[in-house]
């Protein structure tokens, strides 16, 4: 299996993962969390489709799907267009209320098919390009889609804990 292959199995898991923690919740659901300072999976899932989206741009050199696509506008949350959800309050957590998990996964599954289209082309050698040299060691392509991986498989490990939750309620 050559690296591509590898990430494009990996992020097909996300995406499952994704769709199967949203599936049939309502959008009270969706905006539900389980005690005062918590996610919930709207959150949750639009939080790590937004990194994914502001990453794999970054080091494809495209815009973001959230602007380029008008996402920004469909989901009408109060933050700055540039939000990922990084350093979030609670407060700001409770203001991501969406009308149906089908904005949510259709914002993702966007990301989702940008992503793919992306990593389908990289080799090997590809992965070491330095991508963020704010970091020490400077971060290369294959840590920070390894990393976009791995965030993207715990939120949506956690939003599936929350539905799980909800729905034995």
């Amino acid at each position: 299996m050559n690296c591509a292959a590898l990430l494009v199995d990996a992020l097909g898991r996300v995406r499952e993962a994704v769709h199967g923690a949203v599936a049939g919740l309502e959008p009270d659901e969706l905006a539900e969390r389980l005690d005062a300072k918590a996610n919930s999976v709207a959150w949750l899932v639009w939080h790590l489709t937004r990194i994914q989206d502001d990453h794999v741009a970054d080091v494809a050199g495209t815009e973001q799907l959230w602007t380029a696509q008008g996402w920004h506008d469909r989901f009408g949350l109060p933050f700055p267009v540039a939000a990922t959800g990084y350093g979030h309050t609670t407060r700001d957590v409770a203001a991501v209320r969406v009308d149906s998990a089908r904005l949510l996964t259709g914002y993702y599954d966007a990301v989702h098919e940008h992503t793919l289209s992306y990593v389908s082309g990289l080799s090997g050698s590809s992965l070491d390009r330095i991508v963020d040299e704010s970091w020490t060691p400077p971060v290369t392509l294959g840590v920070r889609l390894v990393s976009v991986v791995s965030d993207s498989l715990q939120h949506a490990g956690q939003a599936a804990f929350i539905r799980g939750v909800l729905r034995r309620r």
